[in-house]
């Protein structure tokens, strides 16, 4: 197929060194709750980008050596050369659809406190490891150092023999060794590897030298350098050494790989950076000082963007992580031009969670990410229908939506009645709050595609009764009813409702979505659900005049966001609107004009004066029509229904992340005589 114009040149061929990428699509390396612990897992999840047409795709941050060993985060591994099999299974199943495989060596220095190996940490000066762990990092000296510049060649050699055509030296997010020699507040050596610029960069050529003198002969050697940490005079930026560091290095590597540190402005929400190609005014000037060819990021969605890029010479390969999470499929839909396909990263960094916490990585968009091998799960292909049934999904929200799409997918005639005027439920509304905009995509490319299909019928304003449901005899029912913020401060630390709920003006963040807000003065906003709502909803009401306080008996505000990388800009966007922030507080009781808060750890308390309380606590899912249908089995039976399940937040209520996983589970699910019979594929460690 002919690519037309304009985008047929991001379908060129890009030679790096002595490989040559078959076009500009380049999933930059990122981590995914794999690595070494899930090599098939993994290596099918890398394979899907490359199928989906991405010209190059790159591991995690893969350690190679025991003295850098971040756990219990789930990273790769090349320690020694049994490590190279589980490599192997990764880049042939990238080599098996004509991409290209990179890996990126890493060696975590004072960021690894070595919780598995129990070494002491090595750093370029004697400091504290920068996690929470109560250990300090030795300085290295140099037999140290000669080691280190030989774990990175052995290192490149296994990669080589694993079968990789791209080898990343690493020294971006503030996280690697080799950055951290570059930066002045954590080297203050006195030797040839301290003090001026120069020497400081010295430790950086001589790797990417010998990692090119070890495989450069079919290896083309990266280097991911962060080129401003956004820190001002207290780390490397644009306006002090990073375009020196850029000139001393610059035709040494055969590609630069480009971004700003650390890891929460790489990869900032769409919340605090909505634009795409956030990061260009930092790095554009790269590809000025050197002729090997630059990759770099921007959350890119938009074809017109990529291609804006390479014809500005801003970059020459277009670098994504989160965008080939969201649709692997990404660059054949370009190709195809099927560009009104494609499936938009909203920026929401639940992918991110998933390295957090250690478990396969997740997306909002993509429910099938991370369940290649597990659960057999292709991004664009389902199994077709096992029967001519119809299907009649009540609730067009996030679940609602990926159910009735893919059973649209599978070819069953599907019904999707929706009570409001649109579809979207809670994306829809969460969409319409401050930086959210670009949750309506997880409507947007439903509602789409769900309207082309012929075998598809949506109908607006049409909320169903038990009655009804009955009365349409459909076989098989689905309820994607959603769920309803509570009024009465019940959550994870009430256990009953607060007391004097009737002294005060109380809403909920179903009010506020609704265009249901304060009438001013003062507003206390109680979060106990931790995640991005209370924040969110804290800031509107600041943005409309109110005077806001912020209350949560968690040890910090929107605490599960530091699992996405938001938590410290949240907290800085509410100081800076002057909300007030208490934690460790619980309401034990609410007053005439205001509350009575108790310390959640001695139980003292306090008051608060406040106008109107905002409860941002616990949700109740609206299974009320569920309940009513399942209670009469017989009239079931006589009108026909064979199943009738809950999905999404009628079922369980939690992230849209989930509603919309629960929704595609339900149709892969579908009409599988056998789904439970194995939920997934596990991994199993082999026994000698």
């Amino acid at each position: 197929m002919t690519v037309k114009p304009p985008y047929d040149l991001l379908f060129e061929p890009v030679r790096i060194g002595p490989v040559t990428a078959p076009n500009r699509f380049f999933q930059v390396p990122h981590c995914n709750g794999f690595g070494h612990l899930r090599p098939r897992g993994l290596a099918a999840m890398r394979g899907m980008k490359a199928e989906g047409g991405w010209g190059v795709v790159c591991t995690e941050e893969v350690e190679i050596h025991p003295t850098s060993e971040i756990s219990p985060a789930i990273e790769g591994r090349i320690w020694d050369d049994r490590d190279i099999p589980a490599h192997r299974l990764v880049t042939d199943a990238i080599h098996a659809h004509g991409a290209l495989a990179g890996i990126e060596l890493v060696h975590n220095g004072l960021h690894a406190p070595n919780r598995i190996s129990r070494l002491p940490p090595m750093a370029p000066s004697a400091a504290p490891v920068d996690s929470s762990d109560p250990l300090q990092a030795r300085a290295m000296d140099l037999t140290d150092i000669r080691n280190f510049r030989r774990w990175h060649r052995e290192a490149a050699l296994r990669a080589k023999a694993a079968g990789y055509d791209i080898v990343y030296a690493y020294a971006a997010h503030g996280m690697s060794t080799l950055m951290h020699f570059m930066q002045l507040r954590h080297n203050q050596r006195c030797d040839e590897y301290g003090g001026s610029l120069e020497n400081r960069v010295r430790l950086t050529r001589e790797v990417i030298s010998e990692i090119k003198d070890a495989v450069g002969d079919s290896c083309a050697v990266a280097f991911r350098f962060a080129v401003d940490e956004l820190l001002g005079e207290e780390g490397l930026s644009v306006e002090g050494e990073t375009r020196d560091i850029v000139g001393l290095l610059a035709e040494l590597p055969d590609l630069w790989d480009v971004n700003v540190s650390g890891w929460a402005n790489d990869s900032a929400t769409a919340r605090f950076e909505p634009v795409e190609g956030y990061q260009e005014s930092y790095t554009a000037f790269v590809k000025s000082m050197t002729s090997k060819p630059v990759v770099g990021v921007g959350r890119f969605t938009s074809p017109d963007a990529m291609v804006s890029q390479v014809r500005r010479g801003v970059l020459d390969l277009i670098g994504a992580a989160r965008p080939s999470i969201a649709d692997p499929f990404l660059p054949a839909k370009i190709r195809d031009d099927r560009i009104e396909a494609i499936r938009e990263c909203i920026g929401c960094n639940i992918c991110v969670s998933g390295d957090y916490l250690n478990v396969p990585i997740r997306c909002t968009q993509n429910p099938t990410m991370g369940e290649e091998w597990r659960r057999g799960w292709h991004p664009e292909k389902i199994a077709p229908k096992a029967s001519d049934d119809r299907a009649l999904v009540v609730g067009g929200g996030p679940s609602g939506l990926e159910c009735a799409l893919q059973l649209g997918q599978r070819g069953y005639r599907v019904t999707l009645a929706e009570g409001s005027s649109a579809l979207g439920g809670r994306s829809l509304l969460e969409s319409r709050l401050p930086g959210l905009s670009s949750t309506a995509r997880v409507k947007d490319y439903r509602e789409g595609l769900l309207k082309t299909m012929a075998g598809v019928e949506i109908y607006l304003e049409s909320p169903l009764d038990s009655d009804s449901i009955l009365e349409f005899g459909f076989p098989h029912v689905f309820l994607a009813t959603g769920s309803a913020w509570r009024r009465d401060g019940t959550g994870r630390e009430n256990h009953r409702p607060l007391r004097g709920l009737e002294r005060l003006p109380v809403f909920t963040p179903d009010d506020i979505m609704a265009g249901k807000l304060p009438a001013g003065g003062r507003v206390t906003v109680f979060d106990d659900d931790h995640y991005y709502l209370g924040g969110v909803i804290a800031e509107k009401l600041a943005d409309t005049g109110c005077d806001v306080t912020l209350v949560t008996p968690a040890l910090t505000v929107s605490a599960w966001t530091d699992f996405t990388l938001e938590q410290d800009k949240i907290i800085t966007r509410l100081l800076e609107k002057n909300v007030e922030l208490t934690v460790r507080r619980n309401i034990a009781e609410v007053l005439p004009g205001g509350l009575r808060l108790a310390c959640t750890h001695t139980g003292r308390t306090e008051d608060l004066e406040a106008d109107a309380l905002v409860l941002v606590t616990a949700r109740d899912a609206n299974d009320a029509l569920y309940r009513s249908l399942s209670a009469e089995p017989d009239r079931l039976s006589a009108a026909g229904i064979q199943s009738l399940q809950r999905i999404g937040d009628c079922l369980a209520p939690g992230t849209i992340a989930n509603a919309v996983y629960l929704g595609h589970l339900a149709a892969q699910n579908f009409q599988d005589e056998d789904w439970d019979t194995a939920l997934f594929r596990r991994e199993m460690t082999a026994l000698a």
